[in-house]
């Protein structure tokens, strides 16, 4: 459940961002709205990982949806920040996208031939990076929605954080094709 739920906030959190003023959410309340919805989508994450743990309930499917999770809520993010005040290029949000899809594709590939792909530190990483970026520039909203900065730098600044994310993203999924080089070769002669 705690694994879905991540699913069903990335609409959430689009439509809120998109359609705040019809909603009635100020731009100054927005940030504090999405921001929530951010930190419980990264708690559930943590929990999820804790809960199965600590009760012995880490199985196949959770080691494939869970990132699946994860990477839909965080591209669903950064999706949604191409639009609006934010901004971004495309191209930047696409490639984590990639590097996701390239990712989940192997570890999809290598389970159905009995190979489990373990998570790698690069990629919880990554993961709390992602998290950083997105929430860094939901703080960052909160200045810009006061005046006390301008569009222009609340934009730059947003760019340069989600390609420093988007870069070390890119490096992990490097990471983990290199330390799972053996397994990905089997599964794929296989």
């Amino acid at each position: 459940m705690l694994t879905l739920s991540r699913i069903i906030l990335s609409p959430v959190f689009l439509l809120l961002y998109v359609f705040h003023a019809q909603l009635g959410i100020s731009l100054l309340a927005l940030p504090f709205v999405l921001i929530g919805l951010v930190v419980i989508a990264e708690l559930t994450d943590l929990f999820d990982g804790l809960a199965a743990r600590k009760r012995n309930q880490v199985t196949e499917l959770g080691k494939l949806l869970d990132p699946m999770a994860d990477s839909i809520f965080r591209i669903s993010v950064f999706l949604t920040f191409t639009q609006g005040i934010v901004g971004l290029p495309l191209w930047v949000v696409l490639l984590f996208f990639y590097r996701d899809s390239i990712i989940s594709l192997l570890r999809t590939v290598c389970a159905l031939r009995g190979f489990a792909l373990a998570a790698r530190l690069s990629g919880k990483v990554k993961a709390v990076v992602q998290g950083a970026a997105s929430l860094a520039i939901l703080c960052l909203m909160i200045p810009y929605a006061m005046g006390m900065i301008s569009l222009a730098l609340f934009q730059d600044i947003s760019f340069y954080l989600v390609l420093g994310a988007a870069s070390y993203s890119l490096f992990s999924g490097v990471e983990y094709l290199y330390a799972n080089q053996g397994y990905i070769k089997k599964a794929l002669l296989k």
